[in-house]
């Protein structure tokens, strides 16, 4: 039973559910106290919500020494090199898989599409040792078996001896996290963006410029990636799921703490792609609520948005030549043989087109972040 009353305690802090150890829980309720429940960690120091913040667009919003570009692991002292990715609107995203009209990977959780679906992912975290740091599965299993209110749940969801069969018990607990990912909580789209689709909100003229700007295919290279369904789509998740190399250049500021020295490979990193082609090619993320979660790109190089719209204007502006956080010629990028130039290909941007982009992108953070943004 140790630290349940703690974990009951921060789940009813996010919900009016009532609790008992009857363990009359939906997998969505059961799901969502697990992701809070550090308990499922080896030093019982870190849970899902340690990395994927609710009250933070559900990224990790802690320093780790690093400036929140990149996440510390249950035992204090490791460091990844990669951002974790929001959870926000991760349940729209496709399973991992190859389009074949496309020619290209599309899907799957993770920056390298490691994990399929969202039960992919759920099951990862607590078996990395940079991570949760879980030994096997058992241990897992174990720990759920601690808590009564757990063991009660689990058996009226899945039967009385799902937590006999390790794998199937494991598998069970993958599912109610995902279950919890799927709802609202994390997908409300109640943006100004979305309220001003519903007639309840009206753009200022820089934000109408930035979306005009931003949805056009002649002007800019944002609807390449980051445009799924269309302009003034309901449900716009501002992703197409695709994988590019976007020519981000490595984080020496990150390694020099992390001590990694091998180039990233991105997705060819993930154990299904064997395509030399697909070397440092990283998933296109949602844009929903970027304003609110930098640092940004998938190594969290840069701290601003607006310095990644001028990042992106450097490979069509001769005039856009210096970083404007370092005040230096931009870095090279780390992998320079897959750079998608032809996504990239746009118009110059003037600096109030870039002023305008941002404007936009503050447009598609959930109401109940709104208040982070700078004011």
């Amino acid at each position: 039973m140790r630290g349940s009353k703690l974990v009951v305690a921060m789940f009813l802090a996010f919900s009016s559910v009532s609790l008992s150890a009857s363990g009359n829980l939906s997998k969505e309720e059961l799901g969502q106290i697990l992701f809070f429940d550090k308990n499922l960690s080896n030093n019982r120091t870190q849970a899902c919500a340690t990395c994927h913040n609710p009250n933070s667009g559900f990224v990790d919003n802690r320093d780790n020494g690093v400036s929140k570009m990149a996440s510390l692991g249950d035992d204090n002292k490791s460091i990844g090199d990669r951002q974790a990715p929001s959870a926000s609107y991760a349940k729209f995203s496709p399973a991992f898989h190859f389009d074949e009209k496309k020619q290209k990977f599309v899907g799957g959780q993770f920056w390298d599409g490691r994990a399929s679906t969202l039960e992919d992912q759920a099951g990862g975290p607590p078996l990395n040792p940079a991570e949760m740091g879980m030994a096997n599965k058992k241990e897992v299993i174990n720990r759920i078996k601690e808590n009564e209110l757990y063991v009660n749940s689990f058996k009226n969801l899945f039967g009385n001896d799902i937590l006999e069969d390790e794998e199937k018990a494991y598998s069970a607990l993958t599912q109610v996290i995902a279950a919890f990912e799927r709802t609202d909580e994390f997908s409300p789209f109640d943006s100004k963006y979305d309220r001003y689709l519903k007639g309840e909100y009206d753009l200022t003229p820089l934000e109408d410029l930035g979306k005009s700007i931003f949805f056009s295919n002649n002007n800019n290279s944002c609807a390449s990636c980051h445009v799924l369904k269309g302009e003034d789509k309901a449900g716009e998740t501002f992703t197409n799921y695709e994988y590019h190399n976007i020519g981000t250049p490595a984080n020496n500021q990150l390694r020099a703490k992390n001590g990694v020295k091998e180039i990233d490979k991105g997705l060819l990193a993930n154990p299904n792609v064997k395509d030399e082609k697909q070397l440092g090619k990283h998933k296109v993320p949602t844009l929903r609520n970027v304003a609110v979660t930098a640092p940004y790109m998938h190594n969290g190089v840069f701290k601003d948005l607006k310095t990644v719209v001028e990042f992106y204007d450097k490979y069509n502006n001769k005039d856009r030549n210096i970083n404007p956080e370092t005040k230096k010629v931009w870095d090279e990028a780390e992998v320079k043989e897959t750079i998608s130039l032809k996504e990239l290909k746009a118009s110059a941007l003037t600096d109030r087109k870039i002023e305008a982009l941002v404007a936009f992108m503050k447009l598609l953070t959930d109401k109940k972040y709104e208040h982070l943004l700078e004011k």
